[in-house]
């Protein structure tokens, strides 16, 4: 019965909004899934870009792991996923812990 009164509640919401306003949802919520996507595969870049670092692993497989990560990251920006000052953080702090090993 509360499923009912939430569905109604639901469209009542969707009679009274403009339908501008309705497709402004869908596209934001497409952009929303996409934008999480992408933060994910940066993610998981630099988890493992940090994982080759503490197993020590060849410095050609670091330099590539890192240059996999500035190419994501530097797509976000253009994207707009990420803000310039992040990226170039993160960039810096990552290149920083290469030259420290």
């Amino acid at each position: 019965m509360a499923e009912e009164k939430a569905a109604q509640e639901k469209k009542k919401d969707e009679n009274a909004r403009q339908p501008s306003a309705l497709k402004r949802d869908i596209q934001s919520e497409k952009r929303r899934l996409r934008n999480r996507s992408f933060t994910s595969s940066v993610l998981t870049a630099i988890r493992s870009f940090e994982s080759s670092l503490e197993k020590k692993e060849a410095p050609e497989s670091i330099r590539e792991k890192l240059n996999t990560v500035y190419g994501l990251m530097d797509k976000g920006v253009k994207k707009g996923v990420y803000k310039r000052n992040k990226a170039a953080r993160t960039k810096s702090r990552m290149t920083a812990r290469v030259k420290a090993m």
